[in-house]
């Protein structure tokens, strides 16, 4: 009998120890997890910038057809030039100048540029959008004004998969064509060796992949009435 109470006893202040350890093991296994989920969203991500990298234009590219509409977004001189050239080039029917400065109108336009101050009277529109996501809004409504069902894409190479991404998202029915610009600094050096040109990718490339994350969860996000 006493042995008997005595084993139960003993048995009693065990179970204590085992449900003590039962947290603990928890934990790290919750920590582990945690620790594993982090590093493999660094490797997606380091992949994905790799990717991103590696499809970008490392040329300017020759168009193979026209399209109904020129869009630029600005950021660089040598982006609007380009749009106007091949506007004047008969590329497209009309220009819209994206983000542009409030400053830039069609006189100051023609200014820089005498040689084209006749199709840039007649044909260039601009609007005023501060980011990329207001430059393909005020896009779906140019071009829905304009009844255009193709459009060219001049922007920045390094800029043009989200240029793309969110003109995509507002203008689904409309084909797109890139048009990639490159500037001097990226045509002279390469991106890993300039700390700031890395630092401009490395920003460029997550915000591409916020737009992405965005429109898939929220598709209806910044989609413009008609």
């Amino acid at each position: 009998m006493v042995g008997s109470k005595t084993d139960g006893d003993a048995g009693g202040l065990a179970r204590p120890a085992r449900v003590e350890r039962e947290p603990g093991r928890l934990l790290r296994r919750i920590g582990w997890a945690t620790i594993t989920l982090c590093a493999a969203a660094v490797l997606l991500l380091a992949v994905g910038f790799v990717y991103f990298i590696w499809r970008l234009p490392a040329n300017e590219i020759a168009l193979d057809r026209d399209a109904d509409g020129i869009v630029v977004l600005t950021g660089g001189a040598s982006r609007i030039a380009d749009a106007i050239e091949l506007l004047a080039a008969r590329r497209g029917h009309r220009l819209l100048i994206s983000g542009a400065n409030r400053t830039t109108n069609s006189v100051e336009i023609s200014r820089l540029n005498p040689e084209f101050e006749s199709v840039v009277r007649c044909c260039v529109d601009f609007d005023r959008s501060l980011n990329t996501l207001g430059n393909a809004i005020e896009t779906r409504r140019w071009a829905e004004k304009n009844g255009f069902r193709s459009l060219i894409v001049v922007t920045s190479s390094y800029h043009m998969p989200r240029a793309m991404a969110e003109i995509g998202h507002q203008l689904p029915h409309v084909s797109l064509i890139p048009f990639p610009v490159l500037s001097e600094r990226m045509r002279s050096e390469s991106w890993w060796v300039s700390g700031a040109a890395l630092r401009l990718m490395v920003s460029e490339y997550l915000k591409y992949v916020f737009t992405h994350v965005r429109i898939r969860v929220n598709p209806a996000s910044g989609v413009a009435v008609s």
